[in-house]
């Protein structure tokens, strides 16, 4: 971008200021002796075209929309289409989650995002021993296609783009979802939303799996066929960061571990005779926003840069929609603090604004009493408000990918892209991510970081605002603190009881048989799903059935 002339006469002037830096300094010393950011290296004082002399603008930027959409997949970004404003809701029962949908959509949100409660996520009925006092407690529960039919009444699924998390289960609730849509009336083609669908990152970061990694990536790959073939619109995976990132990943890990499992994911439907060209248009990513606000934006540049690489270079895709990554963004929960709770509307604020400046697609923003107990109407509405303040009257959204050039921004972008592919190539070395996450690498990875997060807290090096300083004496309670009622979770085992006496117990039977012996001959599973939920046999009933054929998976790591 500068010629050597320019360079040379831009040395000597930061040489020159340096010096006059340093006289400064013995009169006014900076805060700190370094400043560093979350992923460890240090800021520097000044940047100037010094730090991206080698910077190629259309190898390494290019125009937004075009390879390697460094700025942005689409072309005219937000001018044309504002994001997809979600906000992830879901607890007690169905009944409840509608009505909390239904205030949402009257609100101006412009997609739903579904939150299941922990027994769902890990293949149990609502009556299932180990279910007990966690039925609707961090989700929604869901033990049939009745749920689902109740959680999206008067919600024409035609019409609205939908997210649901949810990973071990994910090709029962992608059926139910499915069916339910069916019977509305609507087509499968016309279906749009994700499914998270993530396997890998629960044996790393997370938890709610069910299944050994190897028949786990195989009801993975049997949803990106299903859905190349009958659902074009649908997200087959959401291949997450966020939860990686909430278990105590830096920004570098973050990208560097989902991207690892990305790859993962590639080469297993490769293995199983898809084309990248196909099922990687239908791939999307799931990234947190933290606070450090700079760094976040510089990651989601590197981050699209790195998966067109990635797809370009290592699988050979030609196909551009395959090339470009999509991802939703979630603010930080791990950031939200119980102390003065208020201060977490302006941590959301910045780390919404990082999203947007960062070019994401979709993005839901926490409300601000969330380190306290689930989300009150009042504080989810601050939080959508949040995002359409963003929207509409800061401006930023009026300007494609309007922080590009800083001299700062793509140093940090360049950086953090630097930092990625060491890892990636590290994770290769030691045989792919499954293996890494059997030898509990990426684990290990996580914990120290979490730990060196940890102690920078309590060392007072990280300020943490209302935490480690400008605490108060007396905390100002927050009202109206939500709480799931418990005859909530009896009210799900009694309808549960009424769906077994009341459905074709003989047509379940058979289903549940065909899905077995569907899944020991090695067939795609999706359609049994299907049928299966169809008979209205229950979540926990195909999972019993699928684990009787995979076995479940134990932790053996140790750190």
């Amino acid at each position: 971008m500068y010629d050597k002339e320019q360079l040379k006469r831009i040395s000597d002037a930061f040489e020159q200021w340096q010096a006059q830096v340093e006289s400064d300094l013995k009169k006014y010393p900076e805060r700190k002796e370094k400043f560093v950011s979350s992923s460890g290296y240090e800021f520097k004082r000044c940047y100037t075209p010094l730090d991206v002399s080698e910077l190629d603008y259309l190898k390494d930027l290019g125009m937004p929309g075009d390879y390697p959409y460094t700025r942005g997949v689409q072309r005219t970004m937000y001018r044309g289409r504002f994001w997809t404003m979600r906000q992830y809701a879901g607890f007690g029962t169905a009944e409840e989650t509608n009505k909390r949908f239904k205030y949402l959509l009257q609100q101006g949100q412009t997609g739903l995002s579904v939150a299941f409660d922990l027994p769902t996520q890990i293949g149990y009925d609502s009556d299932h021993p180990l279910a007990e006092g966690e039925v609707g407690r961090v989700g929604v529960a869901v033990d049939s296609l009745k749920d689902i039919e109740t959680l999206f009444d008067g919600i024409p699924l035609k019409d609205v783009s939908t997210s649901m998390t949810i990973n071990s289960t994910a090709v029962i609730l992608l059926s139910m979802y499915a069916v339910t849509a069916e019977k509305q009336g609507a087509k499968l083609e016309e279906l749009r939303g994700t499914i998270q669908n993530d396997i890998l990152k629960e044996y790393i970061a997370r938890g709610t799996y069910i299944f050994p990694p190897e028949p786990s990536m195989k009801i993975v790959t049997d949803i990106f066929e299903f859905c190349a073939q009958h659902m074009p619109k649908w997200n087959t995976i959401s291949i997450s960061g966020y939860h990686i990132r909430e278990a105590g990943a830096n920004a570098v890990q973050e990208l560097a571990f989902t991207f690892a499992d990305a790859i993962a994911y590639v080469e297993a439907a490769i293995k199983a005779g898809l084309d990248p060209n196909v099922f990687g248009r239908q791939l999307s990513f799931f990234f947190a926003a933290h606070n450090n606000f700079l760094e976040e934006i510089a990651k989601f540049r590197a981050a699209r840069r790195i998966w067109a690489k990635i797809m370009k270079e290592r699988f050979k895709v030609t196909n551009q929609e395959a090339l470009r990554l999509r991802f939703h963004t979630q603010t930080g929960g791990s950031t939200l603090t119980a102390q003065q709770p208020l201060n977490n509307i302006v941590r959301v604020a910045i780390q919404a604004l990082a999203a947007v400046l960062g070019g994401t697609q979709s993005l839901h923003t926490n409300s601000f009493d969330e380190a306290l107990g689930l989300p009150t109407e009042q504080s989810v509405q601050v939080a959508l408000r949040t995002q359409q303040i963003i929207a509409y009257e800061s401006g930023v959204a009026d300007i494609v990918d309007p922080l590009a050039g800083s001299f700062a921004l793509e140093a940090l972008t360049n950086q953090i892209e630097e930092k990625v592919w060491e890892y990636l190539q590290k994770i290769d070395s030691l045989g792919g991510m499954v293996r890494a996450i059997e030898l509990g690498y990426v684990q290990k990875e996580i914990h120290k970081s979490a730990y060196e997060q940890q102690l920078a807290i309590e060392k007072g090096e990280q300020i943490v605002v209302g935490v480690n300083a400008f605490q108060t004496k007396e905390e100002r309670p927050v009202e109206n603190i939500l709480k799931v009622d418990p005859a909530l979770e009896e009210k799900q085992k009694q309808a549960l009881r009424q769906l077994r006496e009341q459905r074709d117990n003989r047509a379940v039977a058979n289903s549940l048989k065909e899905l077995k012996q569907a899944a020991q001959e090695g067939k795609n599973i999706v359609p049994y799903v299907f049928e299966a939920v169809k008979c209205y046999a229950t979540l926990g009933e195909i999972s019993d059935v699928l684990r009787e054929v995979y076995g479940e998976y134990t932790e053996s790591t140790s750190i």
